[in-house]
């Protein structure tokens, strides 16, 4: 099969499921093509990705396009100019942009709602609108809904595994680091991360391997711990024999419905099936208190990105979106060090958290999606279990499980070290192994 035939079966999909789905802000079939017979036209070694469909978080730049960014406020928006560094890097490793996926506005949500421009369908449920999941609701209803095989996210709190978690796929957050921000719309940079959201933990690490590396112009990239790509790939298959995994106790797991915490104890048991041994771990803090020390970090720094919206009533902005970024007004300068230098110390005991694990897994959420109408803007359930991540400059993949009484999945997710990514795919693949093919969704 050609990479013109791949591409043209991608973008019939999108065309015939978008209408119900509504993941696609704006596909490119005239570009996709294009690119698609260049690289059929191309002679020697294939590429890392070549010929892979791929669709890109509306908050991402892509050549030509509107950075729609979720938003009312972006309406006449110029397109952009040049690619941001990730989709140049998909590029250049053979992959092809079939377009632009929704987003919560300015990527500042969990559920993956959006009332201003329309909120994406779970593809699990036909019949009730439930919650895809965000920020990067579209990437994972493209994915999970089976219409591409890969997507572009971005992870603040819990933005590429929660939508994974919900809609059934893979959800990488990367080490902050790893992959360059230039390019991307920011809400926190201090916590912001790019990674995908993919079929399986296999394309997962393709793309990681593709979209990895140092860039001029996003110091987070300016560090000694680079990796190759074979860094990433080389050992995925090797399993767990050996390894040590952290977990927690029920009590510990704040939220979490009676059949995601049994879910949870099959997932340990095909870890240790596999070979891993598994001990009881402890954070220094509960889950709320990251949550809402993320939530804080988040509020201040889209508030400083965003403040002409947020204080402006006549403003497009969405009000819960306006909601979340006012709680960062008013935070002096003297408020953000003490916040900095708490996170800086807690930071540094990373090390103890993890002393004797390699890794420590747990739920991704605490509960499978819910109906839209039953969402409550004013909390962030759905990011208990994922914000910590992000605080502590840690690295999570959330891999799919099974599916919960309403047929929704539930989601397993992995934390390492910050740079074990590689450590952190390759358990997810033996995870995957061992749980066997999943199922795909109805819709």
């Amino acid at each position: 099969m050609t990479v013109v035939d791949t591409v043209k079966g991608a973008l019939d999909t999108i065309e015939r499921r978008n209408g119900s789905l509504s993941e696609f802000v704006k596909a490119s079939p005239v570009e996709a093509l294009a690119q698609a017979a260049r690289l059929d036209a191309q002679s020697g070694a294939r590429a890392l990705l070549h010929g892979m469909p791929i669709a890109v978080k509306d908050i991402i730049h892509v050549a030509g396009e509107v950075s729609g960014c979720g938003s009312l406020t972006r309406n006449g928006a110029a397109p952009e100019t040049r690619d941001a560094f990730v989709v140049a890097k998909l590029r250049g490793a053979g992959a092809v942009i079939t377009g632009k996926v929704n987003t919560v506005e300015y990527a500042f949500g969990g559920y993956g709602t959006n009332v201003t421009v329309g909120t994406p369908r779970n593809p699990w449920d036909a019949t009730v609108h439930r919650v895809p999941g965000g920020s990067s609701s579209g990437s994972g209803v493209a994915v999970g809904g089976g219409l591409v095989p890969g997507a572009l996210g971005t992870d603040t709190g819990g933005s590429v595994r929660i939508p994974a978690a919900l809609c059934g796929c893979v959800g990488h957050k990367t080490s902050i680091g790893l992959v360059s921000r230039t390019g991307v719309a920011p809400l926190s940079e201090r916590l912001d991360t790019v990674g995908p959201l993919a079929q399986d933990v296999t394309t997962a690490a393709l793309m990681m391997a593709a979209i990895m590396g140092r860039d001029e112009d996003d110091p987070s990239t300016h560090h000694d711990r680079h990796m190759r790509p074979e860094d990433v790939l080389d050992r995925l298959e090797d399993g767990v024999a050996g390894m040590r995994i952290g977990r927690f106790d029920p009590g510990d797991l704040m939220l979490a419905t009676d059949e995601v915490k049994a879910d949870y104890e099959a997932s340990l048991k095909q870890l240790q099936d596999a070979g891993a041994s598994i001990a009881v771990c402890r954070l220094p803090e509960r889950f709320d208190t990251y949550q809402g020390l993320v939530g804080k970090i988040a509020a201040v720094e889209g508030y400083g990105y965003y403040k002409h919206f947020a204080d402006d009533p006549a403003s497009s902005l969405a009000e819960p979106v306006r909601e979340r970024m006012l709680g960062g007004k008013g935070i002096t300068p003297a408020q953000i060090e003490e916040m900095d230098a708490r996170r800086r110390e807690e930071m540094r005991g990373v090390p103890v958290i993890f002393e004797g694990f390699d890794a420590i897994v747990l739920p991704t959420t605490p509960f499978p999606a819910m109906p839209v109408s039953e969402v409550d803007e004013s909390k962030a359930s759905y990011a208990i279990y994922t914000r910590w991540v992000n605080y502590l400059g840690l690295a999570g993949l959330a891999v799919p499980t099974a599916l919960g009484r309403e047929r929704m999945p539930m989601s397993l997710q992995i934390v390492v070290r910050r740079f074990d990514d590689p450590l952190a795919l390759r358990i997810g693949r033996t995870f995957e192994k061992a749980r066997g093919a999943f199922p795909r969704p109805p819709v």
